[in-house]
């Protein structure tokens, strides 16, 4: 008895493609879905795979999801505990990891999530050997580095998201000084994603004039108009939303959408992102922190050498070594 579906449609072909663009999301909290949104509003992936421990709430995203597919263009939208759903993905985004508890020390957070991405890690490589890694979890540099020990991937394949959402964030507090679009303010902020991150004040520049040729004090301490404040509030502005509504969610998800379309698409273009630093400015050890990386479709295929003062690498060999600090107490 022929269905409705055969009297519809005649097959011409059978159709066992492989997926050609697709991403999978590690982790169903508030950032991975803003990661899996923002991702779909992009049109980026012809499959997007969803993975977490919590089965209830994984499967609900999904169906979710799912049920706008309609506004869509993302033909596939799947889900599962198995990693093997996870098979032939193009990019896996890793936003799982243990929160910071009360009186925790940073130390004991990363021994977690050390011990949770021996289990994720493996898993990836197991059904995605060729894919590209990109690591949102947090502490982001340090957990980086584990993704990189462990899944035995070239350092072009393994990224943390790292500064690229402090630079956006410093452009778009530019951007509100000078009322002007955040596009249209151009500034980097490199090193340790958060607390130790550093400004390039040299560099911070509207339509191609040099602020500091403006006003040589800029970021100084013998600056009048207090531009420091300007980093100031990008390291505080995590603290103040996470104080404010429990957690970060949309920008992250954004800044992701962003690095994943220069990977899907091969864009090559230059973002400040966390890759092993070892051998530059003076850092001696296996060590991810943000610079301006080209990223394209091999992942980061080189990267910007930026002239910095010396107080700045001063900087940014402090973060290397209280990285390196935290990194070398680990277990694998």
């Amino acid at each position: 008895m022929a269905t409705v579906k055969d009297k519809l449609i005649h097959n011409v072909v059978k159709e066992e493609s492989l997926p050609q663009n697709k991403v999978t999301i590690v982790g169903v909290g508030a950032v991975g879905m803003a990661c899996a949104i923002s991702v779909l509003q992009k049109d980026l992936a012809d499959e997007l795979a969803l993975v977490d421990v919590i089965e209830d709430k994984l499967k609900g995203e999904m169906m979710d999801l799912q049920h706008g597919s309609l506004f869509l263009r993302t033909p596939k939208i799947v889900s599962g505990k198995d990693y093997s759903v996870t098979a032939n993905s193009k990019l896996v985004v890793v936003t799982a990891g243990a929160r910071q508890q009360e009186g925790e020390s940073r130390l004991n957070l990363v021994q977690r999530n050390v011990n949770i991405f021996k289990f994720i890690i493996p898993n990836i490589v197991k059904y995605s050997p060729n894919c590209t890694l990109l690591i949102v979890s947090n502490p982001v540099d340090i957990l980086t580095y584990v993704a990189w020990k462990i899944s035995g991937f070239p350092k072009n394949r393994v990224i943390g998201s790292g500064c690229n959402l402090d630079s956006a964030r410093f452009r778009y507090l530019m951007g509100q000084k000078f009322g002007i679009h955040t596009q249209s303010c151009h500034g980097w902020v490199i090193g340790e994603h958060g607390d130790s991150s550093v400004p390039v004040w040299s560099g911070v520049n509207v339509a191609g004039v040099s602020l500091k040729t403006l006003h040589p004090d800029i970021g100084s301490d013998a600056d009048k108009e207090n531009w420091k404040e300007v980093h100031k509030q990008v390291v505080d502005s995590a603290y103040e939303v996470i104080k404010l509504k429990g957690y970060t969610s949309w920008a992250i998800g954004l800044s992701v959408a962003d690095l994943s379309e220069s990977i899907l698409k091969n864009l090559r273009r230059v973002h400040p992102i966390s890759t092993m630093v070892k051998g530059m400015y003076g850092v001696n050890n296996d060590v991810f922190l943000s610079v301006p990386c080209v990223l394209g479709n091999l992942g980061i295929t080189d990267v910007v050498n930026m002239t910095l003062k010396a107080d700045e690498e001063d900087r940014l060999r402090k973060s290397a070594d209280t990285l390196w600090a935290i990194q070398k107490e680990l277990q694998f």
